[in-house]
């Protein structure tokens, strides 16, 4: 005998690793919620509002690489999980979205919900089918999930509620078996890219997320290129602080002073980042790019040279093919000079006394507070703008809202970064602003008994948009919050709550917070700090 399609999905979601689905329960994907309760290979994650489960989704995903899911009901459910999967189609994270739909005899219909969800979702999801017979459940679940793995995208698939319980002999089946391997270059292959590498006077290197397994053989392309190293706010990380010629981030929030050296360089490699700085680049710089999805990579930027492959694989080659080359030691002093006035810059800004504290003296005592090999999450805002600024990295990793930029990403992000790797510590930073977005869902935390710690930048406003006012010259409005007493909302969600009461006990109480068994949340009285590189 067969199976019935909700059961279907769940077994042909374990068979692709799937560990959990986020969601929010709801009429039409009950059935589904049936069968996932009565197996134990995928666990359901219940939130409070969908875009918190389509945030956690994403932000395994970007965590993990593998396919995260999460799950909403039709009409209000489905248009919910929106700002979650944009933020994950617009990081490239394979997230797979199911929603339920109006039983097979309603769907066009006026039928209570319904809405057309295959253009509902189209600007969000690379593929959205819905269901239209239960033997093609198998085949719409394989072609999703290939899709949002290889094309590191957002899929969805919208399921009549009525298929769910309709039965099918159909099996599930593996994705075909994909050997990776060593991508083949030889020296050779790279000759007219280190070429140009050669003519370079003034080189530099922006560095991603995606050079995270090649940063030793990027410093030593550095060192023999004498060129200077820049991150994304992804690359936090791959690089620890004291690395030489490494000058930190660029944009709004990095190294007010890299911008004057970017702009001046001849050459640029790019290196597993599909971010550029745009106000703060070179005018004739020549580009060359390094990703494994390089057709996806670009995303506007004028790359002139691209390699498609992995930066640990292509970059030893480059080296082999720099051996005779001179760097400009002039450049390289230049380098040098800016890295130590930075160095100098920032630890004095970390500095800072005072109450309410300033946002880069909180950053200096999470520096000085978290595991090397902590998790941070970041939420959008001035939060963010502050931390990429001040934030000195060992090898901690960052996630965070990129190219899509949503406010509420920290405390899901956090929850669900928890759930994956129970064994990290793992840190939120969030804006009072940002945090009020999904403040329901620290009871989510509290259900799951989660050892996370939230550190909240508390200056009852929405501090990035009044610099952003007040740099135009514009009239303020709407820019106040009204705020609660975090902490008491904490204690009553069933959290421990702290609060810093003057500057010089802030590494004390982040310790004790980081200490502390269960979901913590510290409340940090904090400056409305104008951020000096507003545009």
């Amino acid at each position: 005998m067969g199976k019935i399609v909700a059961e279907v999905v769940v077994d042909q979601l374990s068979l692709l690793g799937v560990k959990r689905i986020y969601g929010v329960v709801g009429d039409a994907i009950i059935g589904l919620l049936d069968a996932l309760d009565k197996q134990e290979k995928i666990q359901f994650i219940p939130v409070k509002h969908e875009s918190v489960a389509a945030f956690m989704a994403s932000a395994e995903a970007k965590l993990t690489g593998r396919l995260a899911v999460c799950t909403a009901t039709m009409g209000p459910g489905a248009a919910n999980l929106l700002n979650g999967l944009g933020d994950a189609y617009s990081d490239k994270a394979p997230v797979l979205a199911l929603t339920g739909q109006a039983p097979l005899n309603k769907i066009g219909t006026d039928y209570q919900q319904y809405v057309d969800q295959q253009e509902l979702f189209k600007p969000f999801a690379t593929f959205s089918a819905n269901l239209a017979s239960e033997d093609a459940i198998v085949d719409l679940l394989v072609k999703a999930s290939q899709i949002s793995l290889e094309q590191r995208t957002v899929t969805h698939i919208s399921i009549p509620k009525d298929l769910f319980q309709i039965e099918t002999n159909k099996k599930p089946r593996k994705l075909p078996s994909v050997i990776e391997g060593t991508t083949s270059f030889q020296i050779e292959d790279l000759k007219e890219i280190a070429e140009v590498m050669k003519s370079a006077k003034k080189p530099m290197i922006l560095a991603g997320a995606g050079a995270v397994n090649g940063s030793s053989s990027l410093e030593e392309l550095s060192k023999a290129w004498g060129a200077g190293i820049l991150v994304s706010l992804g690359g936090k990380g791959v690089f620890k602080e004291d690395t030489p010629q490494l000058l930190q981030g660029i944009g709004e929030g990095g190294n007010p002073h890299a911008a004057d050296v970017f702009k001046e360089t001849d050459v640029v490699l790019l290196a597993g980042v599909t971010w550029w700085p745009e106000g703060y680049v070179p005018t004739n710089a020549k580009i060359i790019q390094i990703d494994t999805h390089f057709e996806n990579a670009t995303k506007g930027i004028p790359v002139e040279m691209g390699v498609k492959g992995k930066v640990e694989h292509v970059v030893p080659l480059l080296l082999q093919s720099l051996v005779d080359y001179q760097t400009n030691t002039e450049w390289l002093s230049h380098i040098e000079e800016t890295k130590r006035k930075w160095s100098k810059q920032n630890e004095e800004e970390g500095e800072k006394s005072g109450f309410p504290v300033s946002p880069s003296r909180i950053v200096r005592a999470i520096e000085k507070t978290i595991a090397e090999d902590a998790v941070l999450t970041l939420d959008t805002g001035d939060v963010t703008v502050w931390f990429n600024r001040n934030f000195r990295p060992n090898s901690q990793r960052v996630l965070f809202s990129g190219y899509w930029r949503s406010m509420g990403f920290g405390l899901p992000a956090a929850i669900a970064a928890k759930l994956e790797q129970p064994e990290k510590q793992v840190v939120a930073v969030v804006g009072d602003g940002g945090i009020e977005m999904t403040l329901a869902d620290l009871l989510t935390a509290t259900r799951f008994n989660l050892d996370i710690t939230v550190i909240v930048f508390n200056n009852g406003s929405l501090q990035m948009e009044i610099d952003k006012m007040q740099a135009a010259g514009d009239r303020e409005l709407g820019t106040q919050l009204t705020n609660p007493d975090f902490v008491k909302v904490a204690e009553a969600c069933g959290w421990t709550g702290l609060r810093a009461e003057i500057d010089s006990e802030l590494e004390t109480i982040l310790e004790q917070a980081i200490r502390t068994n269960g979901p913590t949340l510290v409340d940090i009285p904090t400056a409305q700090e104008f951020f000096p590189e507003t545009k």
